[in-house]
């Protein structure tokens, strides 16, 4: 069933768990995301990243995320990843995305604010909520989406401020994590993620979850993250089957990336604790 995110979240967040937010690029991994979902009774969340719409037209995920979300017997929440332009998060509304994110990190926290409030007033007029983002999440990685390689750590004081300005339902923090591979090994600041927990009173999010390390996820979503962004371990478990298999067909490898992909998500609920 489509749901939003708002209610899920405060469940996990008060439960102790994290639900898990991996990005799809197409109709098979949008399916095999939801079919993992459907298998365990468990919420999801079901992400487009506005970095994505070179893989696939708004409305096309819009259709796609939908279609599988209301077929699932689990909530499921069709949310935008990192939405930065306005008229990308007006169109995501309009469509029937029912969670978005307004990603003004890289801004100064008035424009942080000023734009947050904007989505805010948007999204919660259509029953939509809205993640926001402050401090960054950078990435190790070369030809990484992300424009900024260094991480800039959420600071307590500048969370607090832009939560009680805007009314956003959900805030990802830069506690240590990385978008894409890692080169070296993730050091999260659980010090950092506790002063955030108790100062915010909302859901944490926590982008940059897949090769963080499965005891630092686990400790996190026991820490207040109710949401973990994954992509990079789903497109490469499916890369690696394909070469490990060697499919002699193309819908054999289609086949076989699907299996891949579902298997992470399996062990990523598992390691959140939405399975127990």
């Amino acid at each position: 069933m489509l749901v939003t995110t708002k209610d899920m979240l405060f469940r996990a967040r008060e439960g102790g768990y994290a639900i898990p937010s991996p990005d799809f690029l197409d109709s098979h991994s949008a399916r095999a995301y939801c079919q993992v979902a459907d298998e365990f009774h468990t919420p999801l969340i079901l992400s487009f990243a506005e970095v994505h719409l070179q893989h696939l037209c708004l409305e096309e995920a819009a259709l796609l995320g939908r279609f599988y979300a209301e077929r699932a017997d689990a909530p499921v929440a069709l949310h935008l990843d990192h939405g930065v332009k306005f008229s990308v998060i007006e169109e995501a509304i309009a469509l029937g995305f029912t969670s978005v994110m307004i990603d003004a990190s890289g801004e100064e926290l008035s424009e942080n604010i000023r734009r947050t409030r904007e989505v805010v007033e948007l999204a919660h007029a259509h029953g939509v909520a809205v993640e926001a983002e402050i401090g960054h999440v950078g990435t190790e990685e070369e030809g990484n989406d992300h424009a900024l390689s260094d991480n800039v750590y959420t600071e307590v004081g500048a969370a607090q401020e832009l939560v009680q300005a805007t009314g956003v339902d959900s805030l990802a923090v830069s506690v240590g994590t990385k978008h894409g591979a890692y080169k070296g090994e993730p050091h999260i600041n659980f010090e950092r993620l506790a002063e955030l927990n108790a100062a915010l009173g909302i859901p944490l999010v926590l982008h940059g979850g897949s090769g963080s390390g499965d005891d630092n996820l686990r400790r996190c979503a026991q820490g207040g993250v109710a949401k973990v962004n994954l992509y990079t371990d789903f497109i490469v478990a499916a890369r690696d089957a394909v070469y490990d298999q060697h499919p002699d067909s193309w819908p054999k490898m289609l086949h076989t990336a699907d299996e891949a992909m579902k298997d992470v998500l399996r062990r990523y609920y598992r390691v959140l604790g939405c399975v127990r």
